[in-house]
């Protein structure tokens, strides 16, 4: 087991280079399959770059954390995109920025969560994932998740969207994958009573494309836990959220149910970001409540749900 201690200029970005899909795998530059682990900003509206995100916290992230991948979550509702699209989008930009310099992959987060139907959103996402692309369009360590939890809609209908956006970003940046978000907020369908055959049965027709999963140990047992193992021999699937609490992303952690995941996961490659690098009172975030305003990255300033999974970036 490492001590998760790297060589020199052993960065993610180094080892791995430009990512793509290779049947239910995510890849490497070298057609190798790779797992890639790493934390989930919350809101960038509420704590984003200059509070929870810092060159300090980023670095501790990076260096001392020893995370792969950083998912940028913009919010498109709920005081986020929507009330200030260049600013939003400026500050997206500096987060990937950010994580490239830091030899850390950069996951876009279009955090539409209500409305649920990522098509009442789709005006908005044209724009938002033109202008990143044009950016970023050269960076190989960029990852577009185009639609977070839809809920209250059918598989369908996603598609449908998914089919809409993703032509936009592929006509501007051919390399990047791309990720879905599933029907019953991120579920594979499980929590709208639904299942993950209604995607295999009628799967988007794009290449380089990953379906993403969520789950909160706390709520989500063998149920969700046995779609995740069922679909991922069919699907290529990303764990783009999960916390050791409830669905609400608070609670008391279920480390137990955490660790069946994540038995799981590390079984079959399925790469994941944790919620959320932030100190918001709820359980689910790593750092105590002001920690950030504090600047205080070190690990007693850590929850316990943030000491379990800092062990799981850092022992491999």
């Amino acid at each position: 087991m490492s001590d998760g201690c790297d060589s020199p200029g052993d960065t993610p970005i180094e080892r791995n280079g430009q990512l793509h899909v290779c049947g239910t795998k995510l890849c490497d530059q070298r057609n190798q399959p790779v797992q890639l682990r790493g934390m989930s900003t919350h809101g960038i509206q509420w704590y984003g770059w200059g509070s929870c995100l810092t060159d300090e916290s980023l670095d501790v992230l990076a260096n001392d954390w020893k995370a792969d991948i950083l998912r940028i979550s913009l919010y498109v509702q709920e005081d986020g995109y929507e009330t200030d699209p260049e600013g939003y989008t400026e500050q997206v930009s500096r987060l990937i920025d950010e994580a490239t310099l830091r030899g850390m992959y950069a996951l876009v987060d279009w955090h539409q969560l209500d409305p649920g139907d990522p098509n009442e959103n789709l005006e908005n996402a044209r724009a938002f994932f033109t202008d990143i692309a044009n950016r970023h369009k050269d960076n190989v360590n960029i990852i577009y998740d185009v639609a977070n939890e839809p809920n209250g809609v059918s598989w369908s209908s996603i598609k449908s969207y998914a089919e809409k956006i993703i032509p936009v970003i592929r006509k501007i940046d051919e390399d990047a994958p791309i990720f879905i978000g599933t029907h019953g907020w991120g579920s594979l369908g499980i929590s709208d009573g639904r299942s993950a055959r209604d995607i295999v049965n009628n799967p988007i027709s794009y290449s380089n494309i990953m379906y993403t999963f969520h789950f909160y140990a706390a709520s989500h047992q063998d149920e969700y836990l046995h779609e995740l193992d069922w679909a991922s021999d069919r699907l290529p699937i990303f764990v783009t959220e999960w916390g050791s609490q409830t669905y609400t992303g608070d609670g008391d952690n279920d480390f137990v149910m955490a660790q069946r995941y994540h038995d799981l996961m590390n079984a079959k490659q399925i790469g994941w970001t944790n919620w959320n690098y932030s100190d918001d009172f709820r359980s689910g975030a790593v750092w105590k409540s002001g920690s950030c305003d504090s600047s205080s990255w070190t690990t007693d300033h850590l929850k316990s749900a943030g000491v379990w999974v800092r062990d799981k970036l850092r022992y491999r």
